[in-house]
């Protein structure tokens, strides 16, 4: 769990566009009186972020040395594998959780940025 105390890290690269969406997704959440209201919109911004930073630290690499069209499309459909079983996971699990919870997700994401 992230701390105030600096530690080492590791983090990855994602759009303006991606930044802006987060940021506006958990305003809306730590707005609301009621965080369950927000719950869906968190669940694909949570599986949008975990795409994101899983081509970050996984495909992108293989670019980088590059790897072969065929290493680099099985890893890619690896991923959407991973992701296919994960993503309905991910919001059924957010989808779940009650206004406490939903609040300390947003701001351990915010911890994150």
């Amino acid at each position: 769990m992230p701390t105030t105390t600096p530690k080492p890290c590791i983090r990855f690269v994602h759009s303006r566009k991606l930044r802006t969406h987060t940021l506006k997704v958990l305003d809306a959440l730590e707005r609301d009186e009621d965080a369950t209201e927000h719950a869906e919109a968190l669940g694909d911004l949570v599986v949008e972020l975990t795409e994101t930073g899983m081509t970050y630290f996984f495909l992108a690499p293989l670019e980088l040395v590059k790897m072969g069209f065929v290493v680099r499309q099985s890893a890619s459909l690896g991923l959407s594998g991973v992701q296919s079983v994960m993503s309905p996971m991910t919001r059924n699990i957010l989808g779940r959780m009650d206004d406490g919870q939903l609040r300390k997700i947003s701001r351990f994401i915010r911890t994150l940025m």
